[in-house]
């Protein structure tokens, strides 16, 4: 007889759940401000380790990589920020 371990399958669903509402609408193709600029996201890495790795903190669970669409010749960056309140989408994606 197998033993299933609904608490852990419950655990991970929930931070799937939390990690999902802090990247909030933000997925490739959509532009958004906040008090910062305004930033096309070009990817969004759901895998922990390699958002760790790309944002060199132990705990981040997701990274966005995001454009600066306000400067010229700007070049993509990470941000581990979550969705607030202050961030508005200007273009949404399908």
């Amino acid at each position: 007889m197998a033993i299933t371990d609904t608490t852990t399958g419950q655990a991970d669903e929930n931070l799937r759940r939390v990690v999902a509402e802090q990247i909030g609408p933000r997925k490739p193709g959509v532009v958004y401000d906040n008090t910062d600029g305004a930033f096309r996201v070009l990817d969004v890495i759901t895998n922990p380790s390699e958002a760790r790795r790309i944002l060199k903190r132990r705990s981040a669970q997701f990274a966005v990589i995001v454009i600066d669409t306000l400067r010229p010749g700007a070049e993509p960056f990470p941000v581990g920020t979550v969705w607030t309140g202050s961030d508005r989408v200007l273009k949404a994606v399908a």
